[in-house]
């Protein structure tokens, strides 16, 4: 994530770091295995009986699930980029969800009116509209129909709830949207798999075997949350989290499946620096003073966990990937003896459940094809063999396929990377 504090005149972009860039984005899409660009072929090869790549999780709630996430899912560190170090992804959101993330987050902000995708600002990247991305995740959506995909959209630049239903309908998505209002599920947190030996209802908010018990007051209580069949059978698989709306947005009611995040999640740090950042406390919202009010309100916890770069008194921040492998990895989350001085993906999770007695239930990565993110999900989740209908071939050189439509701001663009090569040298 970026912070910037200015955004300067156009500098000459060196040479040097977009060629290092460029090998690092080649040399992932040529060892790792990701996700297919074709959703169809997804489609295809999909086994009713699963949901969200698993017949275990059917019968679960979708508060006793960890759902692994794609932090900035839209900007990509890829040829539609240039490579640009402000990418958070060298693969696209369509690459991530046959790849098994079921949560996509991105930044919103307002460019003349318009709904934009963009990273801090519209001059530093681009990724087009909100209208034309939701348009390929409900696309994806149409041809996989078990599956039950969040979002969590940051409204940057506090526009009102009306522009973004006006995109969710545009672009046709809205037919999917989960209205806890209007559900006619029935809550099922104590449901359990006949098919698995791993006890569902352990170790999540609102299951029996948690120490926080959820406010029976609160409209975001995770008693309340359907189970993902039932999601999928009502055709309401579709959860949007924003952050936020203005207080005074008159609109907010006539969306209602447009969900303010800090009523129903809560969040550890994010723009993390250092390794030994990596921490469980809760972010946000401010309104809870602790993770154990949190849940004891109710709210899902989510665990923030990227590494970025700071360059200094500039104030701006990049995704950091030079240990992008061990950032995301799930080494050490069965381990009994998990070392504060970790940094995995996976004794992160493990730390935050030691320090909850619940599991995450939301999970932020930067480059998820690395560890690969996906695996620390399934060992949480308790999911063994193979995952039905995922994805999971040997990307081409090209990871950008259906981004089309993102650009570089060329002047920004150009500061960055001259800022990026400034701090190599140092």
């Amino acid at each position: 994530m970026l912070f910037p504090s200015m955004v300067g005149p156009a500098l000459a972009a060196s040479a040097s770091w977009t060629t290092s860039t460029t090998a690092q984005a080649q040399t992932s899409a040529s060892t790792t295995t990701v996700a297919s660009a074709s959703a169809s072929s997804s489609s295809s090869s999909q086994n009713s009986t699963a949901c969200n790549n698993s017949p275990d999780l059917c019968s679960r709630s979708y508060s006793n699930i960890t759902h692994m996430g794609a932090h900035d899912a839209a900007f990509l560190r890829d040829a539609s980029t240039g490579n640009s170090i402000a990418g958070n992804q060298f693969y696209n959101a369509t690459h991530a969800l046959s790849a098994g993330l079921r949560l996509l987050q991105a930044q919103v902000h307002d460019s003349n009116g318009t709904l934009e995708l963009c990273h801090t600002t519209c001059a530093l990247l681009d990724a087009g509209s909100l209208a034309d991305w939701l348009a390929k995740v409900r696309a994806w959506m149409d041809d996989n129909e078990n599956e039950v995909v969040t979002l969590l959209l940051v409204n940057s630049d506090d526009m009102s709830a009306e522009s973004f239903g006006t995109a969710f309908e545009d672009a046709g998505i809205a037919k999917y949207a989960y209205d806890p209002s209007n559900s006619t599920t029935t809550s099922s947190t104590t449901s359990s798999s006949s098919s698995s030996s791993y006890d569902s209802t352990s170790g999540y908010p609102g299951s029996s075997s948690s120490s926080s018990s959820s406010s029976s007051s609160s409209s975001s209580s995770t008693s309340s949350w359907p189970t993902l069949q039932e999601m999928i059978s009502a055709g309401t698989r579709l959860v949007t989290f924003v952050a936020s709306f203005n207080d005074t947005d008159s609109t907010t009611s006539s969306y209602p499946y447009l969900l303010q995040e800090f009523d129903y999640v809560f969040e550890t740090a994010y723009g993390v620096t250092s390794a030994s950042g990596f921490n469980c406390t809760l972010d946000r919202p401010s309104s809870q003073s602790s993770a154990s009010d949190a849940l004891d309100a109710g709210l899902l916890p989510l665990m923030n966990h990227f590494l970025d770069i700071d360059l200094g008194s500039l104030d701006i921040e990049i995704p950091s990937v030079s240990a992008i492998d061990t950032t995301n990895s799930p080494d050490d989350y069965y381990s009994s003896s998990n070392s504060s001085s970790s940094s995995t993906l996976g004794t992160h999770a493990a730390r935050c459940e030691d320090e909850w007695a619940v599991k995450p239930v939301f999970v932020l990565v930067d480059f998820y094809d690395r560890g690969p993110s996906i695996d620390t999900a399934d060992a949480m989740n308790g999911i063994t063999g193979a995952a039905v209908g995922r994805e999971s071939t040997t990307s081409s050189s090209d990871s950008s396929a259906g981004a089309r439509g993102t650009k570089l701001g060329a002047g920004a663009g150009a500061l960055v990377a001259f800022l990026a090569a400034a701090v190599l040298l140092v």
